[in-house]
């Protein structure tokens, strides 16, 4: 102790020396301080809730929360030590209480917005997150933390009471709107997003404007993140899907099946009554005997109406190759394995044009994998222009230069 005595009261004579050893005394405490806190009493904590089994949670709460609360501790030691450090100049103390007190205001406020990022994490394991995802309003909750943080830390460093800059806000008032406009709107939209369930996590939209079109990986307060087929991303103001038309495939999807909505363009002049030999010959198609037998009857009790007059052809009722082709198309896609039989099916005319009388195919495939829809769509016009030719049909194309070529070649020479 004599010794201990007798160093203190040489240091007291070197009054340089003596704050210089003070201090690095003081750093030193921090130090130690730091690391039982972070090396010790943490990695104890964490072993504890490991025992959970969740891993992922709890690396989220030693990143996000326990490591950032422990750097308060060497803070304090600093704040409440610095008052034991001699000969130092008045104001010196006096900047670094504050300056510490700030940063713990701010470390606090870190780790609460790490709370938020886990609690957000932690919901987002929920079965019905994609549904309502709440990224949005934990990102606001984070920005009314850092605001009022940074109020407080203003506070502290210049020694004033929060409530003067308080008071000071009302006056700001315009500037902030005017500043966080943006904030403002994207909140808006989130909350209108989320309430009437307009988009989630997964679902295809397309934006044509905006060239998006491609799954939505990530709903933020700010933006929105699509992913598009062509493995670009695009990111999205929060408040375009509020005042810009877009296209959600989420009921598509839901349903089951995938529409097909494409038409064959049939050559006006291939189309024709049937003769009784051509009649004959179609009833080789399984699927067409019903109904050239019902169509037949048909026609023959009607016919049967006219007695003289049905002498004439010209005042008849006669099975045409377009008719019975439309009647064929539609028993091919009510047999096809691929075709959703529950949703609408049907086979129409559309108005003739100058490229020939569009015959529509509407249906559904009972898939909705991208993929296999194409698929089962090719395979049914692949059928449909290969078979068109058997009913005397012709489908419609634009001469090509071959067929100019061929038409000229086949022109008598002078």
């Amino acid at each position: 102790m004599t010794e201990i005595s007798q160093f203190n009261d040489w240091l007291s004579g070197n009054p340089g020396l003596d704050t210089w050893v003070k201090i690095g005394l003081l750093l030193a405490a921090a130090w130690l301080a730091n690391f039982v806190v972070k090396k010790v009493l943490l990695k104890g904590v964490v072993r504890l809730l490991s025992l959970a089994k969740a891993n992922h949670i709890v690396q989220l709460l030693e990143t996000h929360v326990v490591a950032r609360l422990a750097n308060v501790v060497p803070a304090l030691v600093i704040a409440y030590g610095i008052d034991s450090v001699p000969h130092l100049p008045e104001v010196l103390p006096i900047i670094v209480h504050n300056v510490c007190n700030a940063f713990i205001v701010v470390t606090i406020a870190r780790a609460l917005s790490g709370i938020l990022t886990v609690a957000n994490h932690l919901y987002e394991l929920q079965d019905d997150a994609r549904e309502r995802p709440i990224k949005g309003f934990v990102q606001v909750a984070k920005i009314a933390i850092y605001g009022v943080a940074t109020i407080l830390m203003v506070a502290v460093l210049i020694d004033r009471s929060p409530v003067i800059l308080l008071s000071g806000l009302g006056a700001m008032a315009a500037v902030l709107l005017l500043v966080f406009q943006d904030t403002l709107l994207s909140l808006v939209a989130s909350v209108q997003i989320s309430s009437n369930d307009i988009i989630r996590v997964g679902d295809w939209v397309e934006m044509p404007n905006l060239n998006a079109d491609g799954d939505v990986v990530d709903i933020a307060l700010h933006t929105i993140k699509v992913q598009n087929w062509d493995k670009t991303i695009t990111f999205i103001p929060t408040k375009r899907f509020i005042s810009d038309p877009f296209k959600n495939w989420r009921g598509m999807q839901e349903s089951g099946g995938r529409r097909i909505k494409r038409s064959l363009q049939i050559d006006q002049q291939s189309i024709h009554f049937l003769s009784d030999e051509e009649r004959q010959q179609l009833y080789r198609f399984r699927l067409l005997r019903d109904y050239l037998d019902s169509k037949q009857a048909e026609i023959d009790a009607w016919n049967q109406q006219l007695e003289e007059a049905g002498k004439e052809p010209v005042n008849t009722r006669r099975i045409s190759n377009i008719g019975t082709f439309r009647a064929y198309v539609h028993q091919y896609l009510k047999n096809h394995p691929k075709v959703h039989q529950q949703m609408t099916l049907m086979v129409r005319q559309l108005q003739p044009t100058s490229d020939g009388l569009p015959l529509e195919i509407y249906c559904f495939t009972n898939t909705t994998a991208w993929a296999e829809y194409e698929s089962i769509q090719a395979d049914i016009f692949d059928h449909l222009l290969a078979i068109a030719g058997e009913f005397g049909l012709r489908v419609f194309q634009h001469p090509s230069g071959n067929d100019m070529r061929g038409m000229f070649q086949q022109m008598p020479s002078n």
